[in-house]
């Protein structure tokens, strides 16, 4: 008897860690998963360039256009719907949110290269030209429930265009 409860009790943590792994390497691939779309999603929404100030030789990126090409670009990579919340087959099971969308560029009045500092997200970066920023995040997925509550995925990118001197 007691042979069988040191087995099923070696058995528990076994199959505890075994789910463990499983959550971690979700974490991990879900992670890089969004680390891509948003990298991705920066560039394409760095393209969205005002023509008029372009051809007076000026880089200013169109928020508007910059922000909804951005929220495509995440939805075509994701697998999202319109409201950032996964469609059948997405790999994701929760909504992702946009909770930071910068731009830097000629009409804010910088000078390059210039230091970009968000302390809230851990991004600090000189960038050398005009600068799409954004951070997106995502619930961690949770195969364990514990008394400790995972913090949310959050991924950062920045996307920039280097000035010739």
């Amino acid at each position: 008897m007691d042979y069988i409860i040191k087995l099923a009790f070696v058995l528990l943590i076994f199959v505890y860690s075994w789910f463990f792994q499983i959550q971690n390497q979700e974490w991990d691939m879900l992670r890089s998963m969004l680390k891509d779309a948003n990298n991705i999603a920066v560039h394409d929404a760095s393209q969205e360039l005002n023509e008029s100030a372009r051809a007076q030789g000026r880089l200013i990126i169109d928020p508007a256009e910059a922000f909804a090409t951005f929220r495509q670009s995440l939805r075509a990579n994701l697998g999202l719907d319109d409201g950032l919340s996964p469609l059948a087959g997405s790999r994701l099971q929760t909504q992702v949110k946009i909770v930071k969308f910068d731009i830097v560029d000629q009409s804010s009045g910088v000078t390059f290269p210039f230091l970009y500092e968000d302390s809230n997200y851990g991004i600090t970066k000189y960038i050398q030209g005009p600068s799409v920023i954004a951070v997106i995040e995502t619930t961690h997925p949770v195969l364990i429930s514990r008394a400790k509550v995972q913090e949310a995925i959050i991924v950062p990118a920045v996307q920039e265009y280097k000035m010739n001197d």
